[in-house]
């Protein structure tokens, strides 16, 4: 079942991979026009020898067949603004955007199920009314306008927290002073992504669980004389869940491109950060590596959450 859904997801990541190169090879310049912006000015003959030498002569096909035999190799070719391999400048990032990324997704979860679940048991109510509204605000709210106000709020008047990046510039601590200082760097951030999310949840969440709390069994359930607590736990969560599993791994492409915001906004030092620099600065190569891997990284995620729908429901055979 694993190799059978690893090999549906290979179409996919080609697809990916050749609108990706199409589109940034459409876009206006190329590298040798960027490499000279950096050096000040640049002869012709300097911009012909560099275009040679990146390949960028050849055409466009061609250039797409090279691309391919490397990525098949794992080459996704150097980094002309880093001065690095692509794929190592990736591998540093990875960790910090994932850290990021796996915090946001538990704090939606865990404060949208809630809400949406406290909702629905008490809908009709204010505070159903208010945990709404509350949900709509959260989707029209733009995220680095938020980031900005959670900075001047939590940052600079009260001081609580720092302004920015993932750790203190020449902190020297043990371990759980490390690790504290580490937590304080993301919670701002992590918080700030969540927030869409945990209004999308919440709405979610709510809407299942009115019609479950309306289900026969729930009915059972109480006139048997169940606590409340009980039959929110074993019969309405678990049944909400397989939605919000289904809107997780719809919603995660939608994450990584809310990380490239949020990571500028708190210069934490991820992969969003980075592909913002490589659109700044036109390294192509690297902003080519940035799509393909977070295209893997959506693709793994799904096939993990594919295989979570059998656990979250037994009746759910996966093909």
């Amino acid at each position: 079942m694993v190799a059978r859904g690893i090999l549906a997801k290979v179409p996919t990541l080609a697809l990916v991979v050749g609108i990706s190169f199409l589109l940034l090879k459409l876009a206006p310049g190329d590298l040798a026009m960027a490499m000279a912006g950096d050096a000040g000015a640049a002869s012709p003959e300097y911009m012909e020898m560099l275009r040679r030498q990146y390949g960028l002569d050849q055409p466009m096909w061609m250039q797409f067949w090279h691309y391919i035999a490397n990525v098949a190799r794992l080459d996704f070719g150097y980094s002309f603004r880093n001065s690095m391999p692509v794929l190592e400048l990736i591998a540093e990032r990875v960790p910090a955007t994932l850290l990021l990324v796996a915090t946001s997704i538990v704090i939606a979860l865990v404060v949208g199920v809630s809400l949406g679940v406290w909702a629905a048991y008490r809908q009709g109510r204010w505070i159903d009314t208010g945990i709404s509204t509350l949900s709509t605000i959260g989707f029209a709210l733009p995220l680095f306008w938020v980031g900005l106000l959670l900075i001047i709020l939590f940052a600079v008047d009260l001081r609580w927290l720092p302004t920015g990046g993932i750790a203190t510039t020449g902190f020297d601590g043990g371990f759980w002073a490390a690790l504290l200082d580490r937590l304080r760097h993301l919670v701002l951030p992590a918080f700030t992504l969540s927030l869409f999310y945990i209004a999308i949840y919440a709405r979610i969440v709510r809407a299942a669980a009115s019609e479950v709390l309306r289900s026969e069994y729930v009915r059972t359930a109480r006139a048997k004389g169940l606590r409340p607590a009980r039959i929110l736990w074993r019969h309405v969560l678990r049944n909400c869940l397989l939605p919000v599993v289904s809107i997780t791994g719809l919603e995660l492409g939608t994450l990584l491109g809310g990380v490239v915001t949020i990571e500028t906004v708190f210069s934490w030092p991820g992969m969003g950060r980075l592909a913002f620099d490589a659109v700044t600065y036109r390294d192509m190569n690297l902003l080519m590596g940035i799509l393909v891997w977070s295209a893997v990284l959506v693709s793994a995620v799904n096939l993990i959450l594919d295989a979570l729908y059998t656990l979250v429901d037994p009746r759910v055979e996966l093909r």
